[in-house]
């Protein structure tokens, strides 16, 4: 069953990467997500107060990847206590979110936040809330990184190379 969510994960290029080598993940697009203009392109985002995050739709099929393993996945990515930066970047185009299309998505979200927040003093920085746009990116920027091998990226090469290992984990062993 096909199943689509948006994850915000700091640089968009890295997330997508990994995304795309979880066994299961069908179409990884990037894009701008929950700001307050119409059809931002990559230099608004990044020069004006959009209010948008770098975000990477992720359609995956559940009987293969269910939610909560691809999002246990995705928090071995990312700082979660980070607000608005992950690596290198910093603003407000680089926070870290979980967009939903659903109630139950975002049910299931909000449960793998809360076990996550287990392992953190400090309070999560990871925006859980339905998706209110999505605007792609401009070519260029997609599938950037299978482009350009050796381009910037906030996410470990290890962990993009070893992604479809690490997917194989039991789902106990995801943190």
């Amino acid at each position: 069953m096909a199943k689509t969510i948006y994850l915000a994960g700091g640089c968009y290029w890295g997330v997508e990467k990994y995304m795309s080598c979880l066994p299961g993940v069908m179409e990884t697009e990037v894009g701008f997500a929950n700001g307050r203009t119409e059809a931002p392109t990559y230099r608004q985002v990044c020069d004006e107060d959009t209010g948008h995050a770098e975000t990477v739709r992720v359609v995956f099929d559940e009987t293969v990847m269910p939610l909560r393993k691809l999002l246990r996945l995705f928090f071995r990515i990312i700082d979660p206590v980070s607000v608005n930066r992950q690596g290198g970047d910093v603003g407000e185009q680089y926070r870290t979110g979980i967009y939903t299309l659903s109630e139950a998505d975002e049910s299931i979200a909000r449960a793998e936040l809360e076990r996550l927040q287990g392992r953190y003093e400090a309070p999560l920085a990871v925006e859980c809330c339905p998706l209110a746009s999505f605007w792609p990116a401009e070519e260029y920027h997609q599938k950037y990184l299978d482009k350009n091998p050796g381009g910037y990226c906030h996410v470990p090469l290890k962990a993009i190379r070893e992604a479809a290992q690490t997917a194989m984990l039991p789902e106990d062993d995801l943190p």
